[in-house]
C-alpha cells in the first residue's frame, strides 16, 4: 500500500507548513485527489489515521476532494473534461489530446490552531484562532 508513504510525505510537508507559521495544532488538512494520480482516496484515508500519530497532526482530519479529468485537443484546441478511461475530444471526437488535470493529488489547504488557543472559551461556538494556510 503506497498510500502510507504519501501520506508520510503529506505529513512531513504538513509540519513544515505548521512550524512556518509557529502553530503546534493542525485541525483539518483537505487535498484534492484526480483519479489518474494512482491514490485510492479510501485507502489514503486510512493510512491518515495509522500516520497522523506523530507531529501537530496527531488529531487533524482529512478532508478528500476528488479532481475532474482535463484535456485539451491537439486538433481543435478545445479544453473539456473526460472521463478517466476515455481521453476524447468532447467537442470534436479526436483521441489526440494532452492531459491537463486529473493525475495529481494536491495539498489544497491546512487549517491550523495557534499555542495557547482555547476554543472552548468562545460563546458562539467558532474558533477566532483558526488560520487557514493555503498550500498551493
Amino acid at each position: 500500500m503506497h498510500e502510507l508513504a504519501v501520506c508520510q510525505a503529506l505529513l512531513d510537508q504538513v509540519q513544515a507548513i505548521s512550524a512556518e507559521h509557529g502553530d503546534t495544532a493542525v485541525t483539518r488538512i483537505t487535498v484534492s485527489i484526480g483519479p489518474l494520480s494512482g491514490v485510492v482516496p479510501e485507502l489514503l484515508q486510512r493510512a491518515f489515521y495509522l500516520a497522523r500519530a506523530r507531529g501537530s497532526a496527531a488529531n487533524a482530519e482529512l478532508l478528500i476532494e476528488g479532481a475532474a479529468v482535463r484535456i485539451r485537443c491537439r486538433s481543435c484546441g478545445a479544453e473539456s473534461e473526460a472521463a478517466p478511461a476515455r481521453l476524447i475530444c468532447a467537442h470534436c471526437g479526436d483521441f489526440h489530446t494532452d492531459l491537463l488535470d486529473g493525475d495529481q493529488l494536491v495539498l489544497m489547504r491546512v487549517e491550523l490552531i495557534q499555542a495557547g488557543a482555547n476554543p472552548a472559551n468562545d460563546s458562539a461556538g467558532e474558533w477566532p484562532c483558526v488560520k487557514h494556510a493555503d498550500a498551493i
